[in-house]
């Protein structure tokens, strides 16, 4: 871990199940910091917010698009080629504009002492929903 302020960059996923109406939920938070060689997210799935949505979603098919996310990001081989990829271009690649259900945030940067936990206190703050 850095002992100063490291600079670290975020995006949300949201699901998007519907662009003409631009609705949207938080579904995970990814984090990438060059300096720390860190790269990671976290994810969850309110169904009852999405369901509320796009009542005929499949929060199944959600899921597994993503866990295949979340095999790119940690660079696991059921990721495919984009997993081989260095941490940096893997980032660049999920925070990419998309068309598909799942979209990225803008991206946004910041400082940080400890990515996890920077990790965690996004995740908490932007898509956790247990109270």
């Amino acid at each position: 871990m850095p002992a100063a302020d490291t600079p670290f960059a975020y995006a949300i996923l949201r699901i998007v199940p519907r662009v003409d109406r631009g609705e949207q939920v938080n579904v995970g938070v990814v984090v990438y910091c060059r300096q720390c060689d860190f790269l990671d997210l976290r994810t969850e799935v309110d169904e009852r917010r999405l369901a509320a949505l796009a009542p005929d979603l499949d929060a199944a098919a959600v899921r597994a698009s993503l866990e295949a996310i979340r095999a790119v990001v940690c660079g696991e081989p059921a990721g495919g080629a984009l997993a081989a990829l260095p941490p940096s271009e893997r980032f660049g690649w999920l925070v990419a504009p998309a068309s598909t259900i799942i979209q990225p945030s803008q991206v946004h940067t910041g400082l940080t002492q400890d990515p996890r936990a920077t990790l965690d206190h996004l995740f908490g703050a932007l898509v956790a929903t247990a109270v």
